[in-house]
């Protein structure tokens, strides 16, 4: 075989890269084992090379691999040698093409789009190549090939690689028809792709794709049948094309003409999709990115990874079909943990509203909506999961208040869809439809849905559709309420929406991220996000809404009459109390009653619950004043709610008092969970409850969480959705008064970095500095730290940030560094890195920092070693001596032991010279005189005395500073070499000398020549007294 023509590096370089971009590690390695075989076979015969190499793939499977793999790299990069590489890669190979498939499928779903055209093309051509030979395997290799063919794309490469797959389908027909599952797949696929095909420039191809597809569904239909339900959703979409209309005929009025197995489209319609055809219509790129975002991305911190991926995937008019997919692989494949439903990761109803509210064509969003449905339509509790259900009935209940456009459109489309989707199952069709409601209902994704059903939002006629058909899931009618809301209220319950929504306003910000596009309201918008949720409710809440909150005294009624007549009476006058001095004198009354000896305990429920109602209007809004003076803060906590704050301050734990107001608070906070923190808030900021933030304990014990922890982590939780200015405001006191709870872990820590913005971390981080605030200590700090590197990359700047305004010794976190990967943790890296840069090296940061694994992309070890080398030279070369000669004076075996009983890394000899020769590197081009320090020269003599013959030559350079050393310092009179260097500054002078000596002695070659063959015995020499200067 002929060698490629370029000298040292291919021609054809695998994937397209930048001159910014690092090496990829597949790609370094097929290139190397592409110069084995280069090597292995340059300038012999092709009979000579085949020779050469089945003799090297003999050897072992490592050098087998090596072969089959520079044969593979050769076939991608040089078009000209590809059919000469595919023959000798079908002699040599003894694994049938295993380690070839598994590389390809590799690259496929990793590299697939930075592959260099010729290489794509190449690719292409040896997928042809392996399905023509019948390869076991190919088939599954076919497959991940058509997933790289992405749905509403039809630019150039997309087309070409959709065009070259079907041809190598329709050519290799009769292999094709041996895998039931290559002939659903296909099927699925084109089915899906026809759509996108209906220009006239693309006519010729779609033909292509609708005979092949035809042709499979009729010869091969019950291998099809497994595709289940979302067959019938592809073809409804293509059954106008007048070859799949006489097919989709047949598949309704005449089903055995397709398979004598085949009952009828209702066989076909309860067959559940398998999660399989759902994901084939994503590119492993979309996929990653989903993914992604419904386990990564915190919920309110969506926006940027939406804009790329509608900038990537969803910004040309042919993308619009792609929603369906998108939608389907949603509801049917991502199935969330119960630990990630219950965190604040954004969830898929979010990203489905979102991709609803971006559709811009009627079709596309009819299509849409059916994608969301689909599994509604024929649902069984038996077969079917609520995960596949659940995506659209959380759609439609979180857009009701900040959308209700498009829950009414929802609704509207699960009415009209059970008579219009196929008339004759309309029976079947309201079934399930009706078994996925009750299915809702019984699983308690939502606990009613009269509300729904029953918004006044909604059009008085799609009200009533919805109550004729579905009457068992509507309350009771009531004409005067709807007419007053439909006439009167619409406005205002459009702009009191947020209000009750704690953190379900996505689709009001996502609607937007879409028109910005067009209307360009990027800028609000990017600014209310940096602002956090919570001053983005703090928008909505200039509207007026009183009138609303007055208007709901109905919803007192069924409590109040439940009370004794004077408690009654006194809750009536409040609710009639027209402002908030009238309010207050009436509470102070109702704190008396309860207070009363004779008060029935059995009525405090009650009464919370008539409170929690009548106090709704004072949990909205800013607690906190725009201006914090000490007149505005007690302005703030007038209000009725806080005279029951203010009366348990005023009383004695041991007072009979005190735990009777106490159970009325944690009975209010059962119905009310923001009490929580605006008792908190009440503790710092009145002068009359100073000194007493230790009744939040108390309170918290009450509650039925019964635990102080608990309790505080969900009210602070809760001030972080509602207010974050009130969070940073309430935090020194939290820290200060719970150490215990708030310093053993980063929950809370976490909470306030995820929605802080700049200015507020600098007011942190100036009561840290001020001694108002302690936020990490010593014997938690490093766990917390950890516990970050998981958190998003301002998060974990910001705590970073927080704790270098801490006086906390570096050293006390400097194992982190065996946690930090370069490529995953480089938030981390960097604050290390410039914290490092101020520090005098101690042996124990030297040893952290030498532990970190050597990759030529991760410059962290080398960086700081230089610093340290140009600043604190003589500090940092006593330490790595010490360093070395303790590593190389180890047991080889212990070490190996110790270091498989650890999880972290353990320093090794091999690491510390690894580093070093990189420093060396570095520092080969400076004046830099690190390397001539005798604790240095030494101590690599004493290493190169007793390693082994690899290590030498893999440092030989290193190595060589060392014997340079020696040779000098053999010429030196015994008495110099014999004399102590007192002090690291005396070694380092000595150094210039000897190598002023040894220019001089070089010019006699002889004396060299003498002095070479005893090298070694001097070797042994220096290494022994070193060991003892150690000792």
């Amino acid at each position: 075989m002929e060698p490629s023509p370029a000298k040292g590096k291919p021609l054809g370089r695998l994937l397209v890269s930048s001159t910014l971009d690092a090496k990829d590690e597949l790609e370094e390695r097929l290139e190397r084992c592409m110069g084995i075989v280069t090597t292995l076979t340059n300038g012999m015969s092709e009979r000579e090379a085949n020779d050469a190499l089945t003799a090297s793939v003999c050897k072992g499977p490592q050098q087998h691999e090596e072969v089959c793999l520079g044969l593979f790299a050769l076939l991608l990069t040089e078009p000209a040698q590809a059919q000469r590489c595919y023959r000798d890669l079908t002699l040599v190979n003894r694994d049938g093409m295993n380690v070839i498939l598994i590389k390809i499928n590799q690259i496929l779903m990793e590299k697939f789009l930075k592959l260099q055209d010729v290489c794509r093309t190449q690719l292409v051509w040896l997928v042809r190549e392996l399905v023509k030979s019948g390869v076991i395997g190919a088939d599954g290799v076919l497959m991940t090939l058509m997933k790289q063919i992405a749905g509403g794309d039809i630019s150039n490469k997309n087309l070409w690689l959709a065009e070259n797959v079907l041809d190598i389908l329709v050519e290799q027909r009769e292999w094709v028809l041996k895998s039931g599952m290559l002939i659903a797949m296909s099927v699925y696929t084109y089915l899906r792709l026809i759509v996108d095909h209906g220009t006239p420039a693309l006519l010729v191809l779609r033909q292509k794709e609708v005979d092949f597809c035809i042709g499979m569904l009729r010869e091969k239909f019950m291998e099809c049948f497994i595709i289940g339900r979302d067959l019938v959703r592809l073809l409804q979409i293509v059954a106008r094309i007048p070859e799949m209309e006489l097919l989709w005929k047949d598949l309704l009025h005449n089903p055995q003409a397709l398979s004598p197995q085949f009952t009828g489209l209702l066989q076909l319609l309860t067959a559940r999709t398998s999660r399989k055809f759902l994901a084939c219509r994503l590119t492993p790129d979309m996929e990653t990115k989903l993914l992604f975002m419904t386990s990564r991305v915190r919920f309110g911190q969506q926006k940027r990874y939406q804009d790329w991926f509608q900038r990537q995937y969803l910004s040309t008019a042919e993308s619009q079909s792609l929603r369906c997919d998108l939608i389907r692989y949603i509801c049917g494949v991502v199935h969330p943990s119960n630990e990630v439903l219950s965190s604040d990761i954004l969830p898929r109803w979010a990203i489905i509203g979102w991709l609803l509210t971006t559709c811009t064509s009627n079709v596309a969003a009819s299509n849409a909506k059916l994608a969301l449905f689909y599994d509604w339509l024929f649902f069984s509790p038996e077969k079917d999961s609520i995960m596949n259900i659940e995506p659209a009935i959380l759609v439609m209940h979180h857009s009701m208040k900040p959308h209700p456009a498009i829950t009414a459109t929802l609704l509207d489309f699960m009415c009209r869809i059970i008579p219009h989707f196929f008339p004759p199952l309309e029976g079947q069709v309201r079934q399930g439809v009706f078994n996925s409601l009750t299915f809702i209902m019984e699983k308690r994704v939502l606990a009613h849905l009269a509300p729904l059903f029953d918004n006044p939002k909604l059009d008085r006629e799609l009200r009533s559709m919805l109550r004729e058909r579905f009457p068992e899931f509507c309350s009771s009618p009531s004409p005067p309420t709807e007419g007053r809301d439909e006439s009167t209220n619409e406005m205002k319950m459009e702009e009191s929406v947020s209000l009750e929504m704690d953190n379900h306003v996505l689709l009001d910000k996502e609607d937007g991220c879409y028109d910005n596009t067009e209307a360009a309201f990027s800028d609000d918008e990017e600014e209310i996000n940096n602002k956090g949720e919570g001053n983005k409710k703090r928008e909505f809440r200039f509207h007026p809404i009183k009138e609303a909150v007055i208007e709901e005294p109905a919803d007192i009624t069924p409590y109040v009459d439940q009370l004794d007549d004077t408690m009654k009476e006194k809750v009536l006058q409040l609710q009639k109390g027209s402002d908030t001095e009238t309010q207050c004198e009436v509470m102070q009354e109702i704190v008396d009653l309860i207070l009363e000896e004779d008060f029935d305990s059995e009525q405090m429920s009650t009464l919370a619950s008539c409170l929690a109602e009548l106090f709704k209007g004072h949990f909205r809004g800013d607690v906190l004043p725009d201006e914090i003076t000490e007149e505005s803060l007690e302005e703030s906590v007038c209000k009725p709610v806080c005279l029951v704050f203010r009366n348990l301050c005023q009383m004695q734990e041991d007072n009979s008092g005190f735990s009777v107001l106490l159970e009325m608070l944690a009975e209010l906070y059962q119905k009310q969970p923001k009490i929580g923190y605006h008792l908190l808030y009440y503790l710092k900021a009145s002068k009359a409850a100073m000194g007493k933030m230790s009744l939040y304990e108390s309170f918290a014990q009450a509650t039925a969480l019964g635990d102080l922890h608990t309790c505080l982590m969900m009210d602070m939780k809760a001030c972080q959705e509602d207010d974050v200015r009130l969070l940073c405001y309430l935090t020194p006191s939290i820290y200060t008064e719970f150490p215990d709870e708030t310093l053993r872990s980063g929950e809370l820590l976490n909470m306030i970095v995820a929605v802080i913005d700049s200015t507020q971390l600098q007011e942190l981080m100036c009561h840290v500095m001020m001694g108002d605030l302690v936020m990490f200590r010593k014997d938690s700090v490093l766990n917390i730290l950890i516990q970050s590197l998981d958190w998003e990359t301002f998060e974990q700047y910001s705590t970073w940030q927080l704790f270098l305004a801490h006086n906390i010794p570096l050293e006390t976190i400097i194992p982190i560094l065996q946690h930090l990967k370069y490529k995953e943790h480089p938030e981390a890296l960097s604050c290390l890195l410039l914290q490092l840069r101020r520090e005098k090296p101690s042996e124990e940061m030297v040893k952290m920092v030498l532990s970190r694994p050597c990759h030529p992309e991760d410059q962290f070890t080398t960086s700081i070693l230089r610093h340290w080398a140009a600043k604190h030279d003589d500090v940092l070369g006593e330490h790595i001596k010490a360093l070395l000669i303790k590593n190389n004076n180890l047991p080889r075996k212990r070490q190996s032991l110790r270091s498989s009983s650890s999880k972290l890394a353990q320093l090794t000899l091999e690491q510390i010279l690894e580093h070093m020769d990189n420093l060396r590197l570095n520092l080969s081009n400076t004046k830099n005189s690190f390397f001539t320090q005798t604790p240095i020269l030494q101590a690599l003599q004493h290493v190169q005395a007793s390693c082994d013959e690899a290590h030498k030559m893999r440092f030989s350079d290193l190595f060589s500073l060392a014997e340079e050393y020696e040779e000098a310092s053999s010429k030196l009179p015994k008495s110099r070499r014999k004399a102590p260097a007192s002090s690291p500054r005396s070694r380092k002078g000595a150094a210039t000398p000897v190598s002023n000596e040894e220019e001089s002695a070089s010019s006699s070659a002889s004396e060299e020549e003498d002095s070479k063959p005893k090298a070694p015995k001097r070797k042994r020499k220096g290494s022994s007294a070193v060991g003892s200067d150690s000792d």
